[in-house]
């Protein structure tokens, strides 16, 4: 089982959009239930009041949004979040104990730089597992370095009765930049992302993001 978990949105600054209107930007999270285990795939959006007041966001409790999807968020036995970002680790608190996968670059910057929110981070019962690359964290369940927007930007890829699901959280920040990426790869035109050759090995019939409800499928 896959299911998206809306967590609310934000507000970003058009400065930092690059738009000419502020764009508002859905927080999206997915969880993953498994054999092995329940997995979490970013967290939503932590609590700052200078946060607040720059990106105004909308938050929906993670609890909630975990029982709608029918998982109680004790049933949660690894997080993975693929960056550390205030918009993708705010919940990570509310897991001490539970194992949290991130790149050992990832939390290298969130600890020594004015990344994050430090305490999104390095809260009591912190349980961090540094990555160093690429890992299959469960049969079927790989995480993948897809760095760009952060240097240890990571995504998941889930093995699926009905194909293979590339969670690529802010690899892009939508689809359709994930389908220009993917042309220019195919036709090679012009540059594309370096490891989208390796997320494309694995034949995934749907791409999901962290910022944008579209989904890439594959042209036919």
């Amino acid at each position: 089982m896959l299911r998206r978990l809306d967590l609310g949105h934000i507000i970003r600054p058009a400065s930092e959009a690059g738009t000419e209107h502020p764009r508002v930007e859905s927080i999206l999270a997915y969880v993953v239930r498994r054999p092995e285990g329940v997995l979490l795939f970013d967290t939503g959006i932590g609590s700052h009041p200078e946060v607040d007041e720059h990106y105004q966001p909308h938050r929906r409790d993670l609890r909630t949004a975990l029982a709608d999807a029918g998982v109680d968020l004790g049933e949660v036995s690894l997080v993975v979040n693929c960056h550390l970002h205030f918009d993708h680790c705010g919940g990570n608190p509310l897991f001490p104990g539970t194992p949290i996968l991130a790149q050992r670059t990832e939390l290298t910057t969130a600890r020594t730089t004015e990344y994050t929110l430090p305490e999104l981070v390095d809260f009591t019962g912190a349980r961090y597992e540094d990555l160093d690359g690429e890992m299959e964290i469960w049969p079927g369940v790989w995480i993948i370095p897809t760095p760009g927007h952060t240097d240890g930007h990571q995504s998941l890829v889930v093995r699926l009765d009905d194909g293979t699901v590339v969670l690529a959280g802010q690899a892009h920040d939508f689809a359709s930049e994930f389908s220009h990426d993917h042309l220019a790869y195919a036709v090679g035109a012009a540059p594309h992302s370096p490891w989208l050759e390796r997320l494309l090995e694995f034949d995934p019939k749907r791409v999901l993001f962290a910022h944008d409800s579209a989904v890439w499928e594959p042209p036919r």
